[in-house]
């Protein structure tokens, strides 16, 4: 029922072109919201988005993030339904764009907060589960992070290995049989459960980006 795309990350961890606008300063509204540990750009970084030719999409209303689907959704109404499927990027800052940050940091030590970030890449899925019977519960929902692009993508091919061969309404039956082992825990407790039901490595997520 998982159809995988053909998306891939992008292995640059950098941009490295600045802004082209002579006239543009950064002001502190273009930090605002400033995301350390996730995937969210600020104004100012979808700039540099713009400026490095890197297409970027809105993440939940006003949030904006590099990310691209990784499984095509599922188009069901019961059921498993995948909540979400995505590939996610953070870039870090070197030639050009680095030395204009520099620059400007000499006046808006804001600019900071983007000089220390540390290139991440990340991988996100949720699948849920609801039927008719009034039975409503998340699957997987699964996160890995890692600044080290090599590893996440090696984490990637085991995972896409391992999803698509699950049996997702067959989990789903054994969840609600046995839910009485991980309905109390707590989230982390909960996710632990699921990883070694599944057969699939604990999560690792919200890695700060900041060196």
């Amino acid at each position: 029922m998982l159809t995988l795309t053909r998306n891939r990350f992008n292995r640059d961890p950098f941009w490295s072109q600045p802004i082209d606008r002579v006239l543009f300063r950064p002001l502190a509204e273009d930090f605002a919201l400033f995301d350390q540990n996730g995937y969210d750009l600020t104004a100012l970084e979808q700039r540099y988005a713009r400026a490095n030719d890197n297409q970027y999409h809105n993440h939940r209303e006003h949030r904006h993030a590099l990310k691209q689907p990784w499984f095509e959704p599922v188009q069901s109404l019961e059921g498993p339904i995948l909540n979400h499927s995505n590939l996610f990027e953070r870039k870090g800052y070197n030639g050009r764009a680095r030395e204009q940050l520099e620059i400007w940091s000499e006046h808006m030590p804001l600019c900071q907060t983007l000089l220390a970030l540390r290139p991440k890449w990340g991988l996100d899925f949720a699948m849920d589960y609801v039927d008719r019977q009034g039975n409503v519960l998340e699957l997987l929902h699964w996160e890995w992070d890692g600044f080290d692009c090599a590893e996440v993508i090696e984490v990637k091919a085991h995972m896409e290995q391992r999803l698509l061969a699950i049996d997702w309404p067959q989990a789903a039956q054994y969840l609600l049989r046995h839910k009485d082992q991980w309905h109390g825990l707590d989230f982390f407790g909960q996710s632990a459960w699921k990883c070694d039901y599944f057969g699939i490595p604990h999560e690792r997520f919200k890695m700060v980006a900041w060196a």
